[in-house]
């Protein structure tokens, strides 16, 4: 089955929008070999939207031949060969957001049309769909002629939480559906989306169907399509700390082939990516948070199938160091356990503490922690 872990890959919108050709997928689908980025478990290599011809050719999507001379089966061929998966991007409505040819009215024939091309993922976004039609019944009919075409193809629902799909995403086909509008690379998306619109959600995720808070934003430093200030590497290293313990699909949304040493030391953490792909599938939840206004520091927590937990310290706030806590009783364990706490982050053991664990943390920086309890 699909997606029993949080789906990982890449997608072109983040950093290049429309301006995507076929020797740019190329050379990520390398940069995914040659950066390890493969090797850390990320798969899909997914396209967005301005791919497509302005214009159907009898009846079928098509592709822009000045962007893609080759086409795109042999572009999805050239992704395989490397051991990654293909995605590529369609749309609910009578166009795409940025106006080219979508899916109403042509779901089959769009479905077998992927199918045919050996695509492995479908981003399914929400522009222009028709007035009075339910969208929830959009998304349903896609899933089923996805289904209808015999291959496997991960359905990512992009309607932006509009319509709750954490409630019916998994009967319409869904993998994984948006639960906010589009994240910018900025320090005030991050916290907007990730820590204040996440909480509660916990309960409607799983193996095979996740909430998805958007694309990363790791790496971009204010380049590219979202774009907004950019984040320092302490706030990086937040948003994909919370992104982990949310169990959210990780799909970055930097130029995969020219991440910095401390992009990689984010993005290709073997100890922290564990925790997203943790097998047993829980969405990490808020389990603490002190402070006033604009100074919040905030402790998250996500069971792992070990019987451990992995907890995130956050500091929100402005100021230069806030001590975050986190109580063993706020997790569930009992407060004379002694627990091992293990720095995902710097990879060293800190210990065996009793009652709660403590640290200084720096502004908008994150602790990722992983205790383990001693029986």
């Amino acid at each position: 089955m699909l997606a029993q872990t949080p789906p990982m890959g890449w997608n072109s919108w983040n950093t290049f929008g429309g301006n995507i050709h076929e020797d740019l997928i190329r050379e990520t689908a390398d940069a995914f070999i040659s950066e390890g980025v493969k090797e850390a478990g990320y798969e899909y290599v997914v396209i967005d939207d301005v791919w497509e011809a302005r214009e159907r050719v009898d009846g079928r999507l098509t592709w822009d031949e000045a962007k893609f001379p080759n086409g795109i089966p042999a572009l999805a061929e050239y992704v395989h060969s490397k051991g990654l998966k293909f995605g590529i991007y369609s749309c609910a409505g009578s166009h795409t957001c940025a106006g080219m040819p979508a899916s109403y009215g042509y779901e089959e024939v769009d479905a077998q049309t992927f199918a045919a091309w050996g695509v492995d993922f479908l981003k399914y976004d929400f522009c222009f769909a028709p007035a009075g039609v339910d969208g929830p019944k959009l998304y349903q009919r896609m899933g089923q002629a996805l289904r209808a075409t015999g291959r496997e193809i991960l359905f990512s629902l992009c309607e932006w939480g509009m319509h709750k799909p954490w409630e019916w995403g998994a009967k319409a086909g869904g993998h994984m559906w948006r639960t906010t509008g589009d994240i910018n690379d900025s320090w005030a998306s991050i916290v907007d989306i990730g820590f204040n619109r996440q909480a509660g959600l916990e309960a409607y995720a799983g193996p095979g169907h996740w909430n998805d808070p958007d694309m990363l934003v790791v790496g971009m430093y204010g380049k590219g399509n979202v774009a907004e200030g950019g984040c320092t590497d302490a706030e990086y290293r937040s948003h994909f700390s919370l992104w982990c313990l949310l169990a959210s699909p990780l799909m970055l949304g930097c130029d995969a082939r020219a991440m910095n040493q401390a992009t990689r030391d984010i993005v290709l953490n073997r100890a922290v990516i564990a925790v997203n792909q943790d097998p047993l599938g829980r969405q990490g939840y808020r389990v603490g948070g002190t402070g006033w206004a604009g100074e919040t520091v905030e402790a998250w927590a996500k069971p792992l199938h070990d019987g451990s937990i992995a907890v995130g310290l956050f500091n929100l706030g402005m100021r230069n160091q806030r001590r975050a806590t986190v109580a063993w009783e706020a997790v569930g364990l009992h407060d004379r356990r002694p627990c091992k706490v293990r720095d995902l982050w710097k990879g060293m053991d800190l210990g065996v503490f009793t009652g709660d664990f403590s640290t200084l943390i720096d502004s908008h920086d994150a602790a990722l922690v992983k205790l383990t309890p001693i029986h």
